[in-house]
């Protein structure tokens, strides 16, 4: 979905399978606000359109676009021979929208951020502080499920402790075969028995990270389990993974309205 001044353009597709967009009646003035949504390939399309088709009623405006989830930022770095770096392509798009701000909420990596053209990030923490009342209450220890995730699980700790809210922190780590992606091994670095924990990290997609992570804690005696992401995928469907966790939060979901269960799942966005 994309957002022009809070109206949704229209859209719609060809029998050929090319898209289009149409601005209708939004007016377009010295600053446009744009919200998009990019759950697929097609929808990447749909915000050059739309961005094209404004500065065709305004050349002038000045854009200030929202990406609440950065699409193709997962792949930062080339692992195998012949790839290509999606995070550098999707960036490049987006500069060539010459927008006068970015706005990304935690994006995979720093690297998205050194990309891309007048960014301003929101960090994970600065989202994730929303749950500190359940994390005292629940005297939850705080999880980071790799190496990706160890900063900025950190960086929420030390937000909760200026809050006078201390808490532990448990790292862990996971080995991945890079040609199927498969998980092969996951290991924990610490004492999780008797203890509620919650695992922190920024994308959920199938799931299979903490769902082995999961697995993991109940073998070394954790309690209860929760995990919050930001940034709810769920390829999978929530139901792939609340068998291992007592609720999960994210601070939205790319599930449809009529798809969440307010028992599995809190959308922080909503609250």
């Amino acid at each position: 979905m994309i957002t022009v001044n809070n109206h949704e353009i229209k859209h719609f597709t060809f029998p050929g399978g090319e898209c289009q967009v149409a601005l209708d009646d939004i007016e377009i003035h010295n600053v446009t606000e744009i919200e998009a949504f990019l759950y697929t390939s097609n929808e990447i399309m749909q915000l050059l359109l739309t961005v094209d088709a404004l500065r065709r009623v305004n050349s002038e405006t000045k854009i200030n676009l929202t990406l609440p989830y950065l699409p193709y930022a997962r792949q930062d770095r080339v692992c195998n021979y012949g790839e290509a770096l999606s995070i550098k392509v999707m960036a490049d798009l987006i500069n060539t929208l010459k927008a006068n701000q970015v706005y990304l909420f935690d994006p995979h990596s720093e690297v998205a951020e050194a990309l891309i053209d007048n960014v301003i990030v929101t960090p994970q923490e600065d989202i994730a502080i929303r749950l500190k009342n359940f994390i005292y209450e629940e005297n939850l220890v705080l999880i980071s499920p790799d190496a990706g995730a160890e900063k900025k699980t950190y960086r929420l700790a030390k937000k909760l402790h200026k809050t006078k809210i201390p808490v532990d922190v448990i790292t862990a780590s996971k080995k991945r075969d890079t040609q199927t992606g498969n998980i092969t091994e996951t290991n924990l670095y610490g004492n999780v028995k008797g203890r509620n924990v919650i695992i922190i990290d920024d994308i959920c997609d199938g799931g299979r990270t903490f769902i082995e992570l999961a697995k993991t804690l109940k073998e070394e005696g954790a309690e209860d389990i929760y995990l919050y992401v930001t940034h709810g995928i769920f390829s999978k469907g929530i139901e792939a993974l609340t068998p291992y966790f007592n609720h999960i939060f994210c601070y939205y979901s790319f599930l449809k309205t009529e798809e969440v269960d307010a028992q599995q799942l809190t959308i922080l966005k909503t609250n």
